[in-house]
């Protein structure tokens, strides 16, 4: 179908890839993503690793799985980069922090995003 000019359609099973562009079409497509792959893994990063307070010897089967949610949402986002980006967070600890990174890197603080759309406001009202 390809070589009619029809693109292949995404993937259910696997995220959306980022290569460090159009980062706000990728953001949005990796939370709808999320959301219907497991909706907890979204909530483990945008709020933080889940975190069981009893020494190893006493975790439950339960405790162990929440573990394992920690660390499938870290490796559902290290699936969607390339290596250029995942180089960009590869030194973090958590699936939440690798967001808020590639957040800062791609959208800035506030304050930046203040500057810009008063930029573009400028340049509309100059054009």
């Amino acid at each position: 179908m390809a070589a009619q000019g029809f693109a292949d359609g995404q993937s259910v099973n696997r995220p959306p890839l980022f290569d460090g562009e159009d980062y706000n079409y990728w953001k949005t497509r990796m939370e709808f993503f999320l959301h219907g792959y497991d909706y907890q893994l979204w909530t483990i990063i945008e709020e933080g690793d889940l975190i069981v307070l009893k020494p190893r010897e006493e975790w439950t089967d339960n405790d162990r799985k929440m573990l394992s949610q920690n660390s499938k949402a870290k490796n559902l986002i290290c699936c969607a980069l390339t290596r250029s980006e995942f180089n960009r967070i590869s030194a973090c600890k958590s699936a939440k922090e690798m967001w808020d990174k590639l957040n800062l890197t791609y959208e800035g603080t506030n304050k930046v995003k203040e500057t810009r759309i008063g930029i573009l406001v400028t340049q509309y009202e100059k054009f």
